[in-house]
């Protein structure tokens, strides 16, 4: 019975082309991500491959010293607040974590975006930076 369903599942996401849109939208992402790297100084890295996305926050993109914990919880819980769910990972917790699910469309991303650019203005307004 496993089997017919995991057969099944493999069956839709070839059918869908779930797996060229997590190129496309992707790469789209990463693109629209870099141009929110280069316009807060928060934001010193933002790598992956598809879908999995990283956004490292930072005091100093010079230094790369890591955002202190509760200024990234507030970027967090500001984005969850305003509808975007994103992980935090990394090793002292100042990655956001981006794993959209595969049907994600580029509108989904420009969404997600928006929030995210939203969310780091905040932070860099109540931080008077």
């Amino acid at each position: 019975m496993s089997s017919a369903v995991g057969s099944a599942v493999l069956d839709v996401l070839e059918e869908d082309k779930c797996q060229e849109n997590c190129v496309d939208t992707g790469t789209y992402m990463l693109k629209e991500l870099a141009k929110v790297r280069d316009e807060f100084q928060i934001v010193g890295d933002v790598r992956g491959k598809g879908l999995m996305i990283g956004l490292e926050l930072v005091t100093d993109k010079e230094t790369r010293n890591p955002l202190p914990a509760d200024q990234v919880g507030d970027v967090w819980e500001d984005m969850k607040d305003m509808g975007v769910l994103v992980g935090k990972g990394g090793l002292y917790g100042t990655a956001l974590r981006i794993k959209p699910p595969m049907c994600i469309t580029k509108e989904d991303a420009d969404f997600g975006v928006a929030i995210l650019r939203k969310a780091l203005q905040n932070h860099k307004e109540k931080n008077g930076l």
